[in-house]
């Protein structure tokens, strides 16, 4: 079989999947310089000149070969598009229907309080009245994403496209499992990089992820088990199937305990999951595959915490530069890689930038390091800073 990949941006996945053996070609926004050196690829960016949207992967993905399709960011927000997209071909990964209830808030809402899930207040529009005086709050998208356009409340009423909910303070984390439908196992946990200073955003958008989460060692199996069963509650009310995240908060619990709150379900592969590969040598691409047709591993992360840190993050122009030579860039730890001299626009990406170290705060720097090495080879190119 040979299968169509379809997302914002595909070359994590592609990989993942050329390791695997599997025949790929892929379909998305970016068309970076790695990705298009192992697959085939279409961009919308580089071959059509379109800005992105949804209805443009479906556009551009006809004539496309795949008797497969997988899809990832941002599609699990648009079912319709994901039944046009799969028509013709064998759609690996969640169907349009589980997208529509568990991308809802108002269901996922029912459910958690129904379960027993840890799940911030949530309000819809209008439903604003509830929030007063229960403290602060985040106006977010419906259909949300990378944390773009999320910020705090100032009161005013909300449109149909947007939400509120109740900020937790805690670390924002990812955990990352595979489904069949019926159980699940999780495969990583991992810190979340929120509006991190050093790699040019702000807020609330998503820089990267350190994997694993730091927890204090005796508190590693309690969150783990937790997380478990939260997934699993998730796939047997949802009928998830495949690669899926959950984003969270872990926050505190009864008794010095950790209490993971869940904030939404991502119902596709994940960013984070390129650590869990990198770092445990998991075929990612594979297990996707073959949890979609009802089969999952043999996997444990009891002894996962005891490793060392694994990270990527983002590195965004904070100016519009033209980029130098990028050809040696991913024998230096670089992905998501432009080519020499294409113009990078401010407060776009430039790269993702990968690196290691024995303890959490080690791994920070290294990406620390990194991001600022991307930026010295910007400044130091015909296009000035970045």
């Amino acid at each position: 079989m040979r299968f169509l990949i379809v997302g914002f941006s595909t070359r994590a996945i592609a990989e993942s999947a050329v390791r695997s053996g599997a025949q790929v070609s892929t379909l998305d926004y970016f068309g970076d310089s790695d990705q298009r050196a192992i697959v085939e690829n279409r961009s919308l960016l580089r071959d059509l000149g379109s800005p992105f949207s949804p209805q443009a992967l479906l556009d551009a993905s006809r004539n496309l070969a795949g008797d497969g399709l997988v899809y990832i960011s941002s599609l699990e927000n648009h079912p319709a598009i994901v039944e046009q997209l799969s028509s013709g071909r064998k759609l690996l990964g969640n169907p349009p229907e589980t997208l529509r209830q568990v991308r809802d808030p108002e269901t996922l809402r029912s459910f958690c309080c129904r379960a027993g899930l840890p799940f911030p207040a949530t309000w819809l529009s209008g439903e604003e009245g509830k929030a007063s005086g229960n403290g602060r709050w985040l106006r977010k998208p419906v259909r949300s994403g990378g944390g773009h356009d999320i910020e705090w409340w100032d009161g005013t009423p909300l449109d149909k496209d947007h939400l509120l909910q109740q900020y937790v303070e805690g670390t924002p984390a990812s955990a990352s499992f595979v489904a069949n439908g019926s159980s699940s196992v999780l495969i990583g946990m991992s810190e979340q990089l929120i509006g991190q200073e050093g790699f040019g955003k702000k807020g609330f958008t998503w820089c990267g992820n350190i994997l694993p989460v730091e927890v204090k060692p005796d508190q590693w199996q309690p969150l783990l088990q937790a997380v478990q069963t939260m997934a699993d509650q998730l796939t047997q009310r949802f009928g998830l199937c495949g690669a899926n995240g959950i984003d969270l908060v872990i926050t505190h619990g009864p008794a010095g305990s950790l209490l993971p709150v869940l904030i939404e379900v991502n119902p596709r592969y994940t960013a984070s999951m390129e650590l869990v590969e990198m770092e445990y040598g998991l075929d990612v691409f594979s297990l996707h595959v073959r949890a979609a047709g009802g089969i999952l591993p043999e996997v444990s992360l009891l002894h996962r915490g005891e490793r060392s840190f694994a990270g990527k993050a983002i590195v965004f122009a904070d100016r519009t530069a033209f980029m130098p030579d990028t050809r040696t860039w991913r024998a230096r730890d670089r992905r998501d890689i432009p080519y020499p001299g294409e113009e990078v626009q401010c407060g776009h990406p430039i790269c993702t930038v990968l690196a290691r170290g024995p303890s959490r705060l080690d791994c920070l720097n290294g990406l620390l390091r990194a991001a600022g090495a991307v930026r010295q080879d910007v400044a130091g190119g015909t296009g000035g800073p970045a």
